[in-house]
């Protein structure tokens, strides 16, 4: 299995994420019955954002496919409890409608933009074009018909914000932004580096629409704090120049917990090992909430981690919680992903998030499925073959060159 990444440089084995997650074994619900995935399918966003959190899950029902066996981690996590280009995010406000949507509508926009019978071999259709009424004024981009704010939300990385050799651009990302706003009106960064957070803001402010922004701050354990205070302070600098009224809180870290677990093999977040990595994060959270009040600013602190990774110290420093949960990789079909992933969300990171006394808010920050594959071995999952999209916006070229299989193809359109 190669390495999955949401930044070029962290050394994490995704899949030691979910073949060794901690926590006991119980018996997982992993089809949505067809009824159910049928009522779904036709609802996009009003519904997922309006649906209460005691709608969740609990009103799906589900039945055992029993035509596959899943991997230990899919029969042995729920106890215990990357990549650039715009992941779908769930919140916990209609996740299970929002799963389908996001599974569901993704595939269908695929097929219905390439050959009705698509192979591991097959691409996204390309990204869609944008015209504008005025060439000089972002705002009067024209509204694709073909486009819906079907998703509760999308996370991205402009192209070319990774260090060394940042080369986003304003223009670029307006276009982004542009495609974005057609499809959800909330977006999540991972970092902050090659300046994105200002951009990503500008972009915003010129196209004049509907969006609100979760920024990012991505930390390295063992840089002693570097990564996390040069994007500490460039997030402050876009705070000073373009406020709040777009932003709806700062995620600090992403898989953080997973990534310093592995380094030290280890595998509890809970553990001795894992309260370490912990008490380094934590600190970079609690240094953000000092620079927000130092500001003046009154802005939600978060965390991003693997599913089944999340340690109850951070948890217990955040205001919420976004959750990476894939089915893919938990060896579950296309088929029964909405519903594993519904399931597995409720039983592991909401359940977790409710024993404790601040109660973080708690969302799906990752899942999908991937368009191909770059590797024959990577093509298929066991139950499933890599090859309906419903991750990303677009594919990532960069990323296949650097990790290979799946890696590179989530996307929804292909990456020019």
């Amino acid at each position: 299995m190669a390495h999955y990444r949401d930044q070029p440089n962290p050394s994490t084995d995704i899949q030691r994420y979910y073949d060794d997650a901690p926590g006991g074994s119980q018996n997982i619900p992993l089809t949505a019955t067809g009824s159910s995935r049928a009522a779904n399918q036709g609802t996009m966003y009003t519904q997922a954002a309006t649906n209460s959190s005691a709608d969740v899950t609990n009103n799906v029902p589900y039945a055992v496919n029993e035509s596959y066996k899943p991997s230990d981690w899919v029969e042995g996590t729920q106890t215990g409890r990357k990549r650039s280009k715009m992941i779908v995010i769930g919140s916990v406000i209609g996740v299970a409608v929002l799963i389908v949507v996001a599974v569901v509508v993704g595939v269908l926009v695929s097929k219905n933009n390439k050959p009705s019978k698509p192979s591991s071999s097959s691409a996204s259709p390309s990204s869609p074009p944008v015209t504008q009424t005025d060439p000089n004024d972002p705002s009067t981009f024209v509204k694709n018909p073909a486009l819906h704010q079907s998703f509760y939300g999308l996370a991205y990385t402009p192209a070319g914000s990774q260090l060394p050799n940042c080369g986003n651009n304003l223009s670029e990302i307006i276009t982004d932004i542009q495609i974005m706003s057609q499809l959800t009106k909330r977006v999540r960064l991972y970092g902050a580096d090659c300046n994105q957070t200002a951009l990503v803001l500008e972009a915003i402010k010129q196209t004049k629409v509907n969006m609100t922004v979760w920024l990012g701050n991505y930390p390295i354990a063992t840089d002693n704090g570097a990564a996390y205070q040069r994007q500490r302070d460039e997030i402050k600098a876009a705070l000073q120049t373009y406020g709040t009224s777009n932003i709806g809180g700062i995620t600090v870290g992403n898989e953080f917990m997973l990534n310093y677990l592995n380094d030290n093999g280890a595998t509890d977040p809970n553990s001795a090992v894992g309260n370490t990595g912990a008490a380094i994060l934590i600190a970079d959270i609690q240094d953000t909430r000092s620079t927000l009040s130092g500001m003046n600013i009154n802005l939600q602190v978060g965390n991003s981690d693997a599913g089944s990774y999340f340690n109850t110290e951070v948890l217990q420093a955040v205001d919420y919680g976004m959750a990476n949960v894939h089915p893919w990789f938990a060896n579950v079909s296309a088929t029964d992903a909405a519903a594993w992933t519904a399931s597995f969300f409720q039983t592991t990171d909401v359940a977790q998030a409710a024993l404790l006394s601040n109660n973080p808010k708690m969302y799906i920050a990752e899942t999908g499925w991937p368009t191909k594959s770059s590797s024959v071995s990577d093509a298929t999952n066991g139950p499933g073959v890599a090859s309906e999209a419903g991750l990303q916006l677009f594919d990532e070229p960069w990323k296949d060159v650097q990790f290979g299989g799946v890696e590179g193809w989530w996307g929804l359109f292909t990456a020019k």
